[in-house]
């Protein structure tokens, strides 16, 4: 292994100094009912802790993680919003998103505290279905999010579905 091992980092594989650039940082931040960033599904491929309340996260390209952003002052919530994100390969055209770098592809963009629940028991019911929802088809959660932008009940996501999914990306490769 070349470079050297990053202090607190944890995941698969070899990870060092020199495979940063490939990765996509998301920064969490964890002040009890002030500031709560967090992941709630998605495959890390390693993690920095900075001090007790924040830490990094990092994502090789082409993983799918939620990143939920929750934060509070001494009137209430400020910022309610899940995002569901694809890790992006160095060089390739990304979108931003705050605290995830370099950027990544936005699969599914939710603000507002009752929609974002509504997005966290979509996931829940499609870990009932034993699927991880990292592994979920990426134009579920396009769908999802258009649907709810409009106000609407989204298609829920089976079984079915997903092995077509399975399919569909085998044939692809």
């Amino acid at each position: 292994m070349t470079g050297f091992v990053i202090p607190g980092v944890t995941g698969d594989g070899p990870f060092d100094a020199n495979s940063r650039g490939e990765l996509t940082r998301v920064e969490l931040t964890w002040v009890e009912k002030r500031i709560e960033f967090w992941i709630r599904f998605g495959q890390a491929a390693g993690e920095q802790i900075l001090d007790r309340s924040r830490r990094i996260v990092f994502f090789r390209p082409g993983a799918v993680f939620g990143f939920v952003r929750w934060a509070a002052n001494d009137d209430g919530t400020v910022v309610s919003r899940i995002d569901i994100v694809r890790a992006v390969a160095p060089g390739c055209a990304c979108q931003t998103l705050p605290f995830v770098r370099p950027g990544g592809e936005i699969l599914l963009k939710i603000e507002g505290w009752p929609k974002v629940e509504k997005v966290l028991r979509h996931v829940d019911a499609i870990e009932g279905l034993g699927i991880d929802p990292a592994d979920v088809d990426p134009d579920h959660w396009r769908h999802v999010a258009h649907w709810m932008k409009a106000g609407e009940a989204s298609r829920p996501y089976t079984a079915e579905r997903h092995a077509a999914w399975l399919r569909r990306r085998e044939i692809g490769k």
